[in-house]
């Protein structure tokens, strides 16, 4: 492997409102609508798309910890429809459906896909019937505790009907890539496969920039059925985390002046750098990765997420600094690679977490009692090599997209792999495993060669970007190889090999692919230029991995099932954030602690030169700077009788940032705000806070609210962020937390409503 890594790459992205980008080719058309639902042969019922059936079901401590309690089961969809377009070809594409699907036209199989991550699309043409048709989409989750983390069940994505003429790009088919040719002049190749290729065709590309000019087009003859292009653009905006500046290319295929086909795609442009003593470049800029691992669940949602919620929740990401997303484990939602392009954050896109054998899935809590093994590992041989294909297929045209992953720790020791490294006589084992060496399990040296098969896999697809895996048991990985196989190697909490290894492995590229958030994990990021980012664990609290019951999920988060700030999130805002910031809490003492103490800690982050606390106006906590040994400041001072303030100070000794933390009183009424960051959304985030009569938060408020809706709107979940709350997910009833909850509803806010007994508050 070469000690630098270079690449530059213009990209297309989906287009937000259709999925035209995509497939590459035909006329796409949302299928969400229409379709009837049956769980386990029970009645049929009608469900609009996304849909998770597991979400619907009740949390029982006679399920499995690891998918957060819920259930799985066996559930059919079926949807009936008629052709009234004049196109010659319909498919349908599906973003996501778990698992085990099987889809039908008018009783015939059209095709099967496991894996409940991967798009796919099947063509329906030849079983197309005039008048009627019907659709039956068949999904096995009957092995429910298939995941280490909760999964959902159904058909959980965008459903899309597509038409098209006999020929048309290919599915997946038309990308690119770009290269500076001095300091101003770029040259994008572009490649557009065809299906139905006959002679006389042309490929007609137009670049235009944010404001509608068009900056570039070439027109060539295609030869063949594929077909390679080129345009020049001179001085461009680069696509960037801090300008994420998007282009809109017109792809057009040609018969003559005929439009045979056409796509509409985003355009990013950037380049990358990867070097093992410098770290990471984009555009040319050395910077550090401040990234955080996100699961694709949304509390009360479960898994069919709309895009709004992702849209406030990567917001919220970066307004504590956050700069890149680890699509943990798995292919996500198309939508959530579209805001990311669009909003600014790099992407470790990555294909799965298991492989040939299965790992362990915890069933009575986390590392609790005896494991289960039901898994995604007996499809692995049939499907792994397409599967990560297809994920790079889908996914090449987002500029956000930076690392291809082959997997996540599939090299946990013992997990099911070992190695004669693992003995314990070995002082060089510092690192998590189950055992010593087990002569027994499957040899560790069968991951290098997968490893390898699964790079090509992604090297066929796409050169632009390096490859990558998540390694947990480096030091048994090391002893094969795994680490030669991929060009950019991640260490899963392993920060004490960081300089070992680099010195061990000049050449190799390394960074924290899953790291704690404290202050010890960042330092190792910070302070070694070779080490070039990490990804904490974990961006937002997740379903799944749950403790003993009660608990629905692991609360790890930065951000909170809400996606509200918790004091971990705010310690990283202090460590990531180039704003100036600051935020304290009260640490009160705990029972036993009272009788000896006659005060409170008060503790701050911040990222300010230095800062001071302030109790009613008063000066109560000395000018401070932030410990770099903890991360933090602490005031010790006595019982708070009144307004804490913080003030925060730059170098020149002018406040940049304040936190006032006020008494309240009791609680006097609800205050509903509409949250929701895209106002055109149909999906509407409403924050439901109880406020004293002075309008602060109570934040020890813990009482029912109950929503009502009227008319066609739809009350999707309440989310009060709580990790023990294991009342049923779709309950319109739920108690607040820290004095609020947010309402996910489908139409008219006008028509929700709030009981807070004794009194009721309607939205405006």
């Amino acid at each position: 492997m070469k000690k630098t890594i270079t690449t530059f790459i213009i990209l297309l992205i989906t287009c937000a409102a259709n999925c035209v980008a995509q497939v590459s080719f035909g006329t796409p058309q949302l299928f969400n609508d229409g379709w009837e639902f049956s769980l386990d042969n029970a009645d049929w019922k009608h469900v609009a798309l996304p849909h998770d059936w597991s979400i619907e079901g009740t949390p029982s401590p006679d399920l499995a910890s690891c998918t957060g309690y819920l259930p799985g089961g066996v559930g059919q969809y079926r949807r009936t429809f008629t052709i009234s377009d004049s196109k010659s070809k319909h498919y349908i594409y599906f973003e996501g459906v778990y698992n085990r699907s099987e889809v039908y036209l008018n009783g015939h199989l059209l095709g099967k896909r496991p894996n409940g991550y991967i798009s796919f699309m099947y063509d329906m043409t030849p079983y197309l019937a005039t008048g009627k048709n019907e659709l039956l989409v068949r999904v096995d989750h009957s092995k429910y505790a298939d995941s280490r983390w909760y999964s959902g069940s159904g058909i959980y994505r965008n459903v899309w009907l597509i038409a098209s003429g006999d020929t048309h790009f290919s599915q997946w088919g038309v990308t690119y890539s770009a290269r500076q040719c001095d300091d101003d002049m770029w040259n994008i190749n572009v490649s557009a496969d065809i299906d139905g290729y006959k002679k006389g065709l042309s490929l007609k590309i137009m670049l235009f920039d944010a404001d509608g000019r068009m900056v570039s087009q070439s027109l060539s003859t295609c030869k063949s059925a594929s077909n390679k292009a080129m345009l020049s653009v001179s001085a461009p905006h680069l696509w960037s985390i801090d300008t994420p500046y998007l282009y809109n290319m017109k792809v057009e295929l040609l018969q003559g002046e005929t439009i045979v086909d056409a796509t509409n795609i985003a355009v990013g442009i950037r380049s990358l750098q990867f070097d093992a003593n410098k770290g990471f470049a984009l555009n040319g800029k050395w910077m550090k990765i401040k990234g955080v691992c996100l699961h694709h669940d949304a509390g009360v949602l479960g898994a069919a997420v709309p895009k709004d919620v992702w849209r406030r929740r990567l917001i919220s990401l970066k307004e504590i600094g956050a700069n890149a997303i680890r699509m943990s484990h798995n292919p996500q939602s198309p939508d959530l690679y579209d805001l990311c392009d669009e909003l600014g954050f790099l992407v470790m896109d990555e294909g799965s977490d298991e492989w040939e054998f299965p790992k362990r899935k915890w069933l009575k809590g986390w590392n609790k009692g005896e494991p289960g093994y039901d898994g995604t590992f007996d499809f692995f041989e049939e499907w792994i090599e397409r599967d990560v294909t297809d994920m790079v297929m889908r996914d090449r045209n987002h500029p956000s997209v930076f690392l291809w992953s082959v997997g996540n720790e599939v090299d946990y020791p013992n997990d099911p792999y070992s190695h004669p490294i693992l003995d314990g006589k070995n002082s060089k084992i510092n690192q998590p495993m189950f055992g010593g060496y087990k002569p027994d399990a499957p040899n560790a040296e069968r991951i290098g060669r997968i490893a390898k098969r699964l790079a090509a896999c992604i090297r066929r697809a796409d050169t632009s970007r390096p490859v990558t895996g998540a390694l947990a048991g480096v030091v048994m990985s090391n002893e094969t190889a795994y680490p030669d196989a991929v060009d950019v190697v991640g260490y899963n909490y392993t920060e004490d090999r960081y300089a070992t290894d680099h010195a061990a492995y000049p050449n190799r590229i390394i960074y924290g692919s899953e790291t704690h958030g404290d202050l010890k994990a960042w330092k190792a990021v910070r302070d070694n230029d070779h080490i070039f980012g990490q990804f904490v664990w974990t961006g937002m609290d997740y379903l799944g991995e749950s403790g003993a019951w009660p608990s629905r999920g692991l609360g790890t988060g930065l951000l909170d099932f809400a996606a509200f700030p918790k004091q971990q999130g705010y310690f990283i805002q202090s460590l990531w954030s180039e704003k100036p910031m600051i935020h304290i809490a009260v640490q009160r003492p705990r029972r036993w602690q009272r009788e000896q103490s006659k005060g409170v800690t008060v503790v701050c982050f911040t990222n300010a030169h230095h800062a001071q606390l302030l109790m009613n106006g008063n000066v109560v906590g000395e000018m401070m700077q932030r410990n770099d040994t903890t991360g933090m400041i602490l005031w010790n001072i006595p019982q708070v009788e009144g307004t804490l303030m913080a003030q925060a100070y730059d170098a020149d000794a002018h406040i940049v940032a304040t936190h006032t933390i006020a008494p309240t009183g009791d609680v006097s009424q609800l205050r509903v705000t509409d949250v929701t960051v895209d106002k055109s959304s149909e999906v509407k985030q409403l924050l439901v806070e109880a406020v004293d009569a002075d309008g602060n938060l109570v934040r020890t408020a813990r009482n029912n609210v109950t929503c009502s809706v009227k008319g066609t709107t739809i009350l999707l979940g309440l989310e009060n962020a709580s990790n023990v709350d294991m009342s049923t997910p779709k309950s319109t009833t739920r108690s607040l937390h820290n004095g609020r909850l947010i309402a996910y509803v489908k139409g008219n806010v006008s028509d929700v409503k709030f009981d807070f007994q004794p009194m009721s508050v309607q939205t405006q």
